[in-house]
């Protein structure tokens, strides 16, 4: 282990989800453990039918195995409740994340709650899965006020006792890396992009662009509404007010008269954002549950800081 990476020693758990990884699992985990041999190799085979649990034993990885196939969401949750480092790493075992980058995001560990791998255009499997990917990063940007640069990346770095407080929240299936973010930019932590290269990945993905793009856009609009429902709320209601005044003013004009579809229109409007300002006030309550874990990576500047920055 380099010099830089000596106070790591013994509080970095990688945890890598795994479902039918034989041809790629062991050759990541020989390099993890020949770059970082300090750090504990948590493999969670979602009941593989392969032999991935005993290629990860061999390479010398602790292997957490599911009777069945729950989900890759659900591997990561089992994963994080079992670490024993101070810091988790998350990261695929297809052979696409390269060890070598752990390095890259331990290096903002201190200053950021979470720290994401962001790969380019270039790290996309297909032109399709970039435009959906940018599609996301797009929605999620407005939905967390914050440019997310890789919504979708499963390579991401969490201080473990913050990262358990929100595992209520992610979902047993792919789409854990978008609830995490989300989750984490509303309630107030912050979050650091790095730039990553990544490999061919070994085998077949098991993403499907049109069956979990739907699943992606709904997570996103539920985490949404479940953290920021007035981002929601709030364009959907100034929509159906426009249209109300709108066709008010055209039935006005040509018909000198207030009609019943103008009158639902302004209705609907009302009702939508009186909605939104409840859900709000609800989501407000639901911090308590994580208050504790606000500001975990504030800087805190001495007097002669201040002076210095006038």
């Amino acid at each position: 282990m380099t010099t830089d990476l000596m106070h790591y020693k013994d509080s970095v758990t990688v945890v890598i989800p795994a479902f039918n990884e034989e041809a790629a699992i062991g050759k990541t985990i020989k390099k993890i453990r020949h770059l970082y041999p300090d750090f504990q190799i948590l493999v969670v085979d979602d009941g593989s039918s392969d032999n991935t649990a005993q290629k990860a034993l061999e390479a010398g990885a602790e292997v957490i195995r599911h009777p069945y196939n729950i989900g890759n969401g659900a591997a990561v949750k089992t994963g994080i409740r079992h670490a024993q480092g101070k810091y988790v790493v998350l990261m695929d075992g297809d052979g696409q994340h390269r060890p070598e980058d752990i390095k890259k995001l331990l290096r903002y560990s201190k200053r950021y709650d979470l720290v994401v791998g962001a790969r380019d255009s270039k790290g996309q499997a297909s032109l399709g899965r970039r435009i959906a990917n940018w599609c996301y990063n797009k929605l999620a940007s407005y939905v967390g006020k914050f440019p997310i640069k890789d919504l979708t990346s499963g390579f991401r770095l969490f201080e473990t006792s913050t990262v358990r407080r929100y595992l209520y929240l992610f979902p047993n299936t792919f789409s854990y890396p978008t609830t995490s973010t989300l989750a984490y930019l509303r309630s107030g932590l912050t979050v650091k992009y790095v730039p990553i290269k990544v490999e061919k990945r070994i085998g077949k993905s098991k993403i499907s662009l049109f069956r979990d793009g739907s699943r992606f856009i709904l997570i996103i609009l539920r985490i949404a509404t479940l953290y920021s429902p007035l981002r929601v709320f709030l364009p959907v209601s100034i929509s159906f007010f426009i249209l109300g005044s709108l066709y008010y003013l055209y039935t006005y004009t040509f018909y000198q008269r207030f009609t019943n579809m103008s009158a639902l229109l302004l209705s609907v409007s009302i009702m939508v954002f009186l909605l939104g300002l409840i859900s709000e006030q609800i989501t407000q309550m639901r911090y308590d549950r994580v208050e504790d874990t606000f500001e975990t990576k504030v800087e805190k500047l001495a007097k002669h800081d201040n002076q210095d920055m006038k």
